[in-house]
């Protein structure tokens, strides 16, 4: 397969074809070898579907992507010798409906219509797809009962519908079905990039705004053989990390409160809210909105604006510290979280799991260090890891990155380079011009960028047209990944830990749902 880096282009002549058999054990082999899957999807050809797929080697810190054609209605399914595969041969098949031939189980992820008009689901004519329809494994016994929860639940969160196999207290199986905050975001940046592309970016997934625009920021910048200027590499950063403590903050007061340990629970959701003031600092907005944009930043930072940052940092970092701190010392927050919801780490190698879930079993999976761009590549952050896999283990881990994330703003904060390159920003400490021309991008193209979400690996990738417009756009949010690893930790545990360890993950329902 063709090799490159993250954050770079090549051209689709470049790229070598295969035939499907020889493709699929191409990625067979490759992922025996230690490689990742990082997208596999498909793009519309004729009556044909061309595959493409991105693979990681994060020991060496390079990409590979190779490519093949699909012809007819069906393709045969690799996933039972390659588990990574599980859901993006069910996605290809909704997509394009085609039908994965020896799927262990073949289901709609969500309800997306074929982007080819073909069906490969067994349905009546003109019956639509719709969430959690369908079939779910059943555990057959007189004493097994089944729990239904969702898609409407008792918090103001996103939906989602999760079906339990339970024997007394004790879950035997969990399937999780999504589907439910499908936007057609893909199908949407076809022809693009324009106006609203940006838009639709800071609201894949509207607590990653500056991980996915960043990502995409990074794909804009590898198709127009364009850099952001240091500056504005170290501001993305710093940007980067406020969203990664904010979340991280928020997570361990959440799961404070699914223990019913209160201090740590009241502490962290205002220490959160103050995070996010930060981020607001830089650019009038909470989550970020506005503050990337493609070649730079949207917003600069001046001397008043730097100090009264370094100040909040200070204030932030201690009180988080402190109130993070009063769990380690409770026993019965400890009892509830020490071995509750262990995720093995062959689990994790075999399902592609990425992010604090994957580094909580003891892997280095960090596109931070293995993959660095932008600041990341001058500025390292040590990869926080432990090895025990569970909600304690997913919980330090959070810990350990809030204490970095707090000393790397701190650094490039007190280290910024000089002034920011035109045209990112349109003037001192103010917001860029929204009628900036949009560049031109390179014709027949892929580009491919991953950055390191606070959930995870985040993968962009792009496919250009000979007009230089997206023919295919394919978002991968992090918890496409890691929804599966969420049912596997409930096995053999009792359903009343469901809720902790749900948010020991706390993955995104609408950046699956894309």
């Amino acid at each position: 397969m063709k090799e490159l880096s993250n954050g770079q282009s090549i051209a689709l002549a470049d790229i070598p074809f295969y035939t499907y058999s020889a493709f699929t054990d191409a990625i067979i082999t490759a992922v025996a070898k230690g490689r990742r899957i990082n997208a596999f999807f498909g793009m519309p050809q004729g009556n044909a579907v061309e595959v493409f797929v991105i693979l990681s080697d994060d020991d060496r810190g390079r990409l590979f992507v190779g490519r093949s054609v699909l012809e007819g209605d069906s393709f045969p399914s690799i996933t039972s010798q390659c588990p990574q595969m599980h859901l993006f041969e069910r996605e290809l098949a909704e997509q394009f409906g085609l039908k994965a031939e020896g799927h262990p189980w073949f289901k709609p992820v969500r309800y997306t219509p074929s982007f080819t008009g073909k069906d490969a689901w067994d349905r009546p004519k003109g019956e639509p797809i719709l969430p959690a329809v369908g079939d779910f494994y059943k555990v057959e016994g007189e004493q097994i009962h089944e729990v239904a929860v969702g898609p409407v639940h008792a918090g103001v969160i996103e939906p989602g519908h999760f079906r339990f196999q339970c024997y007394g207290e004790e879950v035997y199986h969990l399937e999780i079905a999504l589907g439910f905050q499908h936007r057609g975001v893909e199908r949407a940046l076809i022809g693009g990039p324009n106006q609203r592309t940006i838009h639709y970016m800071e609201t894949l997934a509207g607590d990653t705004t500056v991980g996915h625009t960043t990502s995409y920021s990074q794909i804009i910048e590898a198709l127009t053989d364009q850099e952001a200027s240091p500056r504005a590499q170290a501001l993305r950063g710093i940007a980067l990390e406020l969203e990664r403590l904010a979340n991280h903050i928020g997570d361990m007061g959440a799961l404070s409160g699914d223990v019913g340990f209160l201090p740590t629970m009241s502490f962290c959701g205002r220490i959160r809210g103050e995070v996010l003031n930060m981020t607001a600092l830089l650019c009038g907005n909470r989550f970020g909105r506005g503050l990337i944009t493609p070649r730079g930043t949207g917003f600069d930072m001046d001397a008043d604006r730097t100090a009264e940052l370094l100040k909040r940092l200070a204030i932030n970092e201690r009180d988080a510290l402190d109130a993070i701190n009063l769990l380690w010392d409770n026993q019965s927050v400890m009892a509830r979280f020490e071995d509750t919801g262990p995720l093995q780490q062959e689990q994790a190698r075999d399902l592609g799991i990425v992010g604090p879930a994957a580094r909580a079993t003891g892997l280095v999976r960090d596109v931070r260090f293995t993959h660095p761009a932008g600041i990341y590549r001058f500025a390292q952050i040590p990869v926080a890891t432990y090895s025990s896999g569970d909600v304690f283990a997913r919980a330090y881990v959070r810990f350990m990155e809030i204490q970095r994330s707090f000393a790397f703003i701190r650094d490039q904060v007190q280290n910024l380079p000089g002034h920011i390159d035109e045209p990112a920003v349109a003037g001192k400490a103010g917001p860029a011009s929204g009628k900036a021309q949009l560049p031109s991008l390179k014709p027949k193209q892929l580009a491919a960028a991953l950055n390191e979400g606070w959930r995870g690996e985040i993968c962009h990738v792009a496919i250009t047209d000979d007009t230089g417009h997206f023919a295919r756009y394919k978002v991968v949010d992090p918890s496409f990944h890691n929804w599966t690893a969420l049912a596997m930790v409930l096995r053999n545990q009792e359903i009343s830990d469901f809720p902790l360890c749900n948010k020991s993950f706390n993955l995104s329902y609408c950046g699956h749902d894309l």
